[in-house]
């Protein structure tokens, strides 16, 4: 997770880093289309390619004792456009997701904020936690969550951090927070998740769940008050939180702030929202990261699985 902090926010100061990113695009799936399956590419000229593929499923850890999000990661070539590399994308797409949060409440967060709010206690809420407290001096993390067996759970699923741990409402999480993460599968349709009545006047929020266009877990009335930072801002206004906003009401995207982080500290007395849509950059650097990783280990298996023959122009001759 340090690795992936520095590595990430390296990526956003440096314009030159980073690349060219669309926004993501897939199908609706599963019945009443309430899931969804991505693909998120992205271009560092001159040297790779990557492609994740990422399917979020809802009802994958109740039915399925699957993650709610799976998907993969291929990194190709530039100049020959060869597959270098595949892994796994479900470590890493969780663990840049923290990393993400981290970067933008160092900048939008007081310094010294001591309690994390989660709105939502899956798979996704650990690794902001993790994130979080490497970067502040937390003391008391309160988790919220509609399905009271996770939040339970929550405590024993993040003892590593050795920071205490209790069940509260989301009208307690507001009251007391100086951080909220809403880490959500919350419905189309459904939210908000958060009321917005409570909130303390120096808040920030990192609002992560927002994937579908329709789906939001923040108020309206709280964006429209707050400072928004979107990570991604054609997307984040598609399927976003900024999806409930103009794009006259968003603040710089993160990548923005990073290079120039005098921007964000004159922010930090007032509310802000970190607009966390998740893009192909944040999965380009993790997967630097991931192949790192495997290699300082000496994990991994090298395979060919594309047919290269000895006649490039006759696809019988084998090698």
């Amino acid at each position: 997770m340090d690795r992936m902090i520095d590595r990430l926010d390296e990526a956003f100061r440096e314009e030159s880093r980073r690349g060219i990113t669309p926004a993501r695009d897939g199908f609706l799936r599963g019945p009443e289309n309430t899931a969804i399956l991505e693909w998120m590419p992205h271009h560092q000229p001159g040297d790779s390619t990557t492609i994740k593929t990422v399917a979020y499923t809802p009802t994958n850890p109740s039915v399925h004792q699957l993650p709610t999000i799976v998907g993969t990661m291929a990194r190709y070539d530039d100049v020959t456009g060869r597959l270098l590399a595949i892994g796994d994308g479900i470590l890493p797409t969780a663990v840049r997701t923290g990393a993400a949060s981290a970067i933008a409440s160092r900048l939008l967060a007081r310094p010294d904020s001591r309690v994390l709010g989660l709105v939502g206690a899956g798979a996704q809420a650990v690794t902001q936690a993790h994130a979080l407290s490497l970067v502040f001096p937390l003391e008391r993390v309160l988790v919220h969550d509609i399905d009271p067996a996770h939040a339970e759970s929550f405590a024993e699923r993040v003892e590593f951090l050795g920071i205490d741990v209790r069940v509260a409402s989301v009208a307690e999480i507001e009251a007391a927070s100086d951080i909220i993460c809403t880490v959500t599968s919350v419905g189309v349709g459904d939210g908000p998740v958060l009321h917005g009545e409570r909130l303390r006047p120096h808040v920030h929020i990192n609002a992560i769940g927002a994937d579908l266009i329709g789906k939001y877990e923040v108020p309206r009335s709280v964006l429209k008050s707050a400072f928004v930072t979107p990570d991604h801002r054609g997307q984040a206004l598609r399927e976003g939180e900024c999806q409930q906003l103009d794009a006259s009401d968003l603040g710089p995207e993160l990548p923005e702030l990073c290079a120039e982080p005098a921007l964000a500290e004159a922010r930090r007395e007032g509310l802000t929202v970190f607009d966390s849509t998740g893009f192909a950059l944040e999965d380009h650097v993790a997967f630097d990261v991931l192949l790192e990783l495997a290699e300082e280990a000496g994990i991994g298996d090298r395979v060919q699985l594309e047919h290269l023959p000895e006649d490039a122009l006759n696809p019988y001759s084998f090698q």
